[in-house]
């Protein structure tokens, strides 16, 4: 009795002290009917035939893809670095269609990135089905809450995944093997040995036996099995992102090599044992963009990290990640996850035009539909997005940032409303603010706000985002008695106001933002009217990781705060 009264107490005093912060419903920021479009030349130019389907099947920052298969289901994650909840999951049964079965990482217990930067949390996932205990697994390296290498488990992808089981090794890339006669080996990126770094970039890739019983690595069990990578005499960089295979008693050692950007490939070893030793083949690398001429058109640059599976018609294929930069070289769409066939009929597998210029559209697998876009499959190419925030769940492609979107974020009968965090984009925390990834270099993406900020230290509007020191802020705040719509840039930190606008607050407003290849435009329309320009035409290339950093793409955000720092 008495903890059941202390326990309501307790209640009591949260409820009190939440009503002291949290705002009443009339005064949230309510966000409506949210469309995304896309534009892209390359899809007019290049429509699909019956037989056809276009690559990247995941348009936008889901880079590091794994894939795995069981029976006739297939399952591929990403990397999602500070993004929750974390590491997306995506189903398919013909490697055409994709829908998102929502996150691998999706509580607080999983994932812990509240304070990480946008280049650190989630790294280079790897997905693996287990025959011999028919467990699927997860295993991956969380620069955050003090977790390092983890892997997770589940019968049932559908059905969430077990709590991180922390695994006593560094390094980084970590994926499993299961071999034929149920022993099991985890390989990983890793640092030379002390004093024998010989060069920059110089790093080795380790096995471990794992203990399935216990799910961990074997102590003592740990070899190095590749050292610098196919040459080492040309001082090859980041031999990273290993997955071992076996085909017709032969192990073979895929690897990552040359960096995550304009040198990255994809190398090939094989041995005859698990633990090595692995001879590279002889001709590597066996996919890879760097060669190329650098105007070519249509560009698709950086191909590499990638993953192997056998497919419904019994041909390889291999996912991996690549760019496409918009008309001025920017990479503002990030990282994206590709697909091409690929040819085993020799002794080492090799990605079917991956040494060539990669194509924007591949033939479908024998006997598959293409249904992209429709009966709930994502879709790619041109397409429309369209969030009406009916439901009652968010759609999986909104994501937070460091913390759940269930903190901030209500879907109501109206729309979306969102609980202002007294933090700002551009801090290193959890921020009440929900974000789309950007998947096209020409796109136009708008949203309806109703919202009248209570002092000036409120604000709501749309954010383009690419890291918290990178981004442009368009929204509504106060000064005085006055509202405005303000358009901030904010650059290395630096934040500057380009443009602003006072405007009735008591009339919902349309915010739009429009790309066309790094060209962004801010627009706004009140009641009936036009939309208008706040700003003019604005450089996308602090969207851009090649001027920001980090491994993410940009996202589209829908944000408010009660501790807003724009100075009018």
């Amino acid at each position: 009795m008495k903890n059941a009264v202390f326990r309501m107490l307790v209640l009591a005093a949260l409820v009190a002290a939440n009503a002291s912060v949290v705002k009443s419903q009339q005064d949230l920021p309510l966000f409506k009917r949210f469309t995304y479009k896309g534009d892209d030349q390359i899809y007019k130019d290049n429509p699909l035939a019956a037989d056809e389907f276009y690559s990247p099947i995941l348009q936008g920052c889901y880079p590091d893809p794994s894939i795995t298969r069981k029976g006739d289901d297939y399952y591929l994650v990403c990397s999602s670095f500070a993004f929750f909840p974390g590491v997306p999951i995506f189903h398919s049964n013909d490697l055409v269609n994709w829908t998102q079965i929502g996150h691998v990482l999706d509580r607080t217990s999983q994932l812990r990135v509240e304070t990480a930067g946008m280049a650190m949390g989630i790294f280079a996932p790897d997905i693996l089905y287990n025959p011999h205990n028919e467990t699927f697994y997860m295993i991956t390296t969380q620069f955050a809450g003090g977790f390092g290498n983890i892997v997770v488990k589940t019968k049932d992808p559908r059905q969430g995944w077990s709590d991180p089981i922390k695994l006593a090794f560094d390094g980084i890339d970590p994926a499993l093997f299961f071999d034929d006669d149920g022993k099991a080996y985890v390989v990983h990126n890793d640092a030379p040995d002390k004093g024998k770094e010989l060069y920059e970039g110089h790093r080795v890739i380790k096995i471990w036996e794992y203990d399935v019983e216990k799910d961990q690595v074997i102590a003592g069990t740990d070899q190095l099995i590749v050292d610098g990578g196919v040459a080492i005499t040309k001082k090859p960089i980041w031999i990273e992102a290993p997955h071992i295979y076996k085909r017709n008693g032969k192990y073979y050692l895929m690897c990552a090599e040359g960096g995550t950007a304009e040198n990255h490939s994809e190398v090939i070893f094989s041995s005859d044992h698990p633990k090595g030793p692995y001879i590279p083949a002889a001709e590597n690398p066996i996919l890879s963009q760097r060669h190329l001429p650098d105007d070519r058109p249509n560009k698709v640059a950086w191909a590499g990290h990638a993953d192997l599976v056998e497919g419904p018609d019994g041909k390889h294929y291999g996912v991996f990640l690549a760019i496409r930069p918009n008309g001025k070289g920017r990479v503002n769409t990030g990282r994206e996850t590709f697909i091409l066939p690929v040819d085993w009929s020799g002794e080492f597998p090799v990605f079917e035009g991956g040494l060539e210029p990669i194509q924007p559209k591949l033939k479908m697998p024998k006997g598959v539909k293409n249904l992209t876009g429709k009966r709930g499959f994502m879709p790619n190419g041109n397409f429309v997005f369209e969030d009406r925030f009916s439901g009652n769940m968010l759609d999986y492609r909104w994501i937070g940032l460091r913390g759940p979107r269930e903190e901030f974020a209500v879907v109501t009968a109206d729309g979306l409303t969102i609980n202002p965090f007294a933090t700002t984009i551009n801090e290193v925390k959890p921020i009440s603010a929900l974000f789309y990834r950007q998947q096209h270099a020409d796109f136009t993406a708008s949203v309806t706000l109703a919202y009248t900020p209570a002092s000036e230290n409120d604000l709501a509007g749309i954010v383009c985002l690419q890291k918290e020191t990178y981004h442009y802020l368009f929204g509504i705040t106060r000064k005085g008695a006055d509202h405005y719509l303000v358009l901030q840039r904010t650059e290395n930190g630096e934040s500057t106001i380009v443009a602003r606008s006072k405007i009735d607050a008591n009339v919902p407003v349309q915010l739009q933002v429009t790309a066309q290849d790094d060209d962004y435009q801010f627009n706004y329309a009140q009641g009936k009217g036009a939309f208008k320009n706040l700003g003019g035409a604005l450089s996308g290339d602090i969207l851009s990781t090649d001027v920001a950093g980090g491994f993410t793409g940009a996202l589209i955000g829908l944000y408010a705060t009660s501790a807003n720092d724009v100075q009018l």
